[in-house]
């Protein structure tokens, strides 16, 4: 008897110590609020690092949100409703240019291409970019990557986008695949899973990738302001080692692979679409590698602002990009 309340007692002493250990972790766990600018696919190696756990690993409790279109994630990182965006590199470079005191820092990058996709509503037996003259264009918001690129790749092929076609700009940026299926466009430009899922249901046809079109450019990164930045130098440190290992992850296994680690996230979207988007989107070498941010890139980007005639002035990389975590994460 006094050997069974013995043994009872050692489990129970174990019991109350696996709990008391597992709450000291859980208050150990820095909160940290993430806002992303759209929920994407694209985003794959951000998500697999949630669903693996590297997070937790690092002692991060994520919370994030989808905060949609660019303009609403920058508000949000500017008066202190998230503490980190995901977002397109170009509008930390309008808030500088707007005189912001604590300007806004890209620390990793997440994605090196445009993530959109022409999709025609007629299909197409061959399709030439000059099938967009004279059709009505429904585009993304002015002034953000997907715009720029967009119009970027147009001229590129010759084509004027505010003569040559008719551009609609002013539909909100959730709004914008609704209002295509409901008629409006002869082309629109989507991102995925939207554009499969719109061919799949024979609502439009992919006929073309900005990605493939427009090189390498920092299109969507992780910044914060150089406040935060400088505050939380270990709480950055911690999450861009997690994301870069997210990273390392999606590049070393299949579309399949990658599929069933993120479906969790995407619960509306079948199974076999979320194969074929992430396979498109490791072909054309979209998801980055690793997190840095690189001089060409930056200059890319600007150049293609630039041209859109989005750029009030240009900000030289190392005021907006800091890759020394990146790089110490990377060579550790």
């Amino acid at each position: 008897m006094k050997k069974l309340v013995s043994v009872l007692t050692i489990i129970m002493l174990s019991f109350f110590t696996f709990v008391a250990c597992n709450q000291t972790k859980q208050v150990n766990m820095q909160k940290v609020r993430v806002g992303e600018v759209t929920h994407s696919l694209f985003y794959a190696p951000l998500y697999v690092a949630l669903q693996n756990g590297y997070f937790k690993d690092e002692g991060l409790d994520i919370d994030l949100q989808t905060t949609a279109g660019g303009d609403k994630t920058m508000t949000a990182l500017l008066s202190n409703g998230i503490d980190i965006a995901l977002v397109g590199s170009e509008t930390s470079i309008y808030v500088y240019n707007q005189g912001a005191k604590d300007p806004v820092i890209n620390f990793a990058q997440l994605t090196q291409t445009d993530g959109t996709f022409l999709v025609s509503r007629k299909k197409l037996d061959s399709f030439n970019w000059s099938d967009l003259e004279g059709s009505v264009f429904l585009g993304q918001r002015k002034g953000g990557m997907p715009q720029m690129v967009g119009e970027y790749v147009l001229k590129k092929y010759g084509i004027n986008p505010q003569q040559d076609l008719t551009l609609i700009q002013n539909v909100e940026f959730a709004n914008i695949a609704n209002a295509f299926a409901s008629g409006t466009g002869d082309f629109v430009q989507l991102f995925e899973p939207t554009a499969s899922i719109f061919e799949k249901e024979g609502k439009g046809y992919i006929v073309a990738s900005f990605g493939k079109e427009s090189g390498k450019v920092p299109y969507t990164s992780f910044m914060t302001k150089e406040s935060y930045l400088k505050d939380n130098q270990k709480v950055i440190e911690k999450f861009t080692r997690a994301l870069y290992k997210g990273q390392q992850w999606v590049d070393t296994h299949s579309p399949e692979e990658i599929a069933k680690v993120v479906t969790p996230l995407f619960k509306d979207t079948p199974q076999d679409i979320i194969v074929k988007v992430i396979e498109r989107y490791k072909n054309q070498n979209s998801y980055a590698t690793n997190p840095i941010l690189d001089t060409e890139e930056w200059n890319n980007l600007q150049s293609i602002m630039k041209e859109a005639g989005e750029l009030p002035k240009e900000v030289p990389y190392d005021i907006l990009v800091d890759t020394s975590i990146a790089e110490n994460v990377i060579n550790q």
